[in-house]
């Protein structure tokens, strides 16, 4: 098949997901192309059967913003018809959706539309009244949608009030990179060896309550000898760096930055945070697991569909860092706990979430869709 993909460069859940998927379906002999504004930032390297299409955008004096969603309409159309596309795949309802659904009306040639929603596009954007129609309509006039949890799912069908069919594909980890001992080395510059190291990585919205990150952190740190590190950026930096130093941890925590290459920093962690308020699924859990690190989290969103509670990790309601914290502790506290965890979470990622398994089933998604265009026809 000839597939495109659009999705958000930047770091995040869904570009993750959108980029690996694009590898794995090339690997599989499937030509891929990325319709992107910028270079996915899990493309990395040269892959074989893999073409990226850059958006550029002119600008003009009389607008006040450039026309970047008609610009990627036009080249999704573009792309469609020189590269003979069968398959067009949006990774979130706004923009990628609606362009699709543009770049479906422009094309000569005819294409079936995949629709993924990851969360954000449904649970933030959605919440905007002059958004929610028009994201309505990328979503109803996408000929396949898929959702990343069956929460997720439940929240779409009531936001938008609509019986569009919305199939659950889980998110998915390729288990050959995050693998337990594969940050053994990454583990000896971020820590000494008596220390135990708590890790954090998000785009640091609101959502992702980055200054519970630093209360659990703080009330561990008072019981044992432990590190925080935090990985990405976002809006919330600033309040934590100043979090951290009202705490007076600014010897323990180390702030990474945005990074490309997780998997290293994810083994190298003893427990990994993920004290949301909303999380549609939570790929860094699922990644953590595969590394065999236990998650402390909460019971947001999609969350508990990835990580069972009292067996890969703990959950506890939003904002209750005493009781997160306690859990980290006990965690840390007890080896023969910790090691049933550690074992059942690798084993979970494997069996449930293999990419090699996920990637089949967006392979079955896009032929039914075009079983469907080959009856019409």
């Amino acid at each position: 098949m000839k597939i495109g993909i659009s999705c958000y460069p930047t770091i995040g859940g869904s570009g993750a997901v959108a980029t690996e998927l694009g590898k794995a379906l090339a690997r599989k002999g499937h030509e891929v192309h990325f319709i992107v504004t910028d270079v996915p930032f899990r493309l990395g390297t040269f892959v074989d059967h893999v073409y990226i299409h850059e958006m550029d955008t002119t600008t003009y004096p009389v607008l006040r913003t450039p026309p970047y969603d008609f610009s990627l309409a036009a080249l999704m159309a573009n792309v469609i018809d020189e590269y003979e596309l069968d398959i067009l795949h949006a990774h979130y309802a706004l923009p990628f959706a609606v362009c699709a659904f543009l770049a479906k009306q422009m094309a000569k040639r005819d294409v079936k539309v995949v629709t993924t929603l990851h969360g954000t596009d449904v649970t933030v954007l959605a919440q905007d009244l002059r958004l929610k129609q028009v994201m309505k309509l990328g979503i109803e006039k996408s000929d396949r949608v898929t959702a990343v949890s069956q929460d997720l799912i439940a929240q779409t069908k009531e936001l938008f009030e609509t019986d569009k069919e919305i199939e659950c594909l889980y998110n998915f980890v390729d288990t050959d990179v995050f693998k337990p001992r594969a940050g053994d080395e990454v583990r000896k510059c971020l820590s000494r060896p008596d220390e135990r190291v708590l890790l954090h990585i998000s785009n640091f919205r609101p959502v992702k309550r980055i200054c519970d990150v630093i209360q659990i952190f703080a009330r561990v740190a008072n019981q044992v000898n432990a590190r925080l590190v935090l990985v990405g950026e976002g809006p919330d930096y600033n309040a934590a760096r100043d979090l951290v130093h009202q705490l007076n941890l600014h010897n323990s925590v180390d702030f990474l930055g945005k990074q490309d290459e997780v998997a290293p920093l994810v083994d190298s962690a003893d427990v990994l945070l993920l004290p949301s308020e909303k999380e549609s699924f939570g790929l860094v859990a699922l990644e953590a697991m595969a590394c065999g690190v236990p998650v402390v989290g909460t019971i947001a969103g999609g969350i508990p569909e990835v990580v069972q509670h009292g067996e890969t990790g703990f959950l506890s309601p939003v904002g209750d860092v005493d009781q997160m914290a306690a859990q980290v502790l006990q965690l840390l506290r007890d080896d023969e706990l910790y090691q049933q965890f550690s074992i059942n979470s690798r084993t979970r990622a494997q069996t449930q979430f293999h990419v090699r398994d996920k990637v089949g089933e967006y392979e079955a998604l896009y032929l039914r869709a075009l079983d469907e265009k080959a009856v019409k026809a």
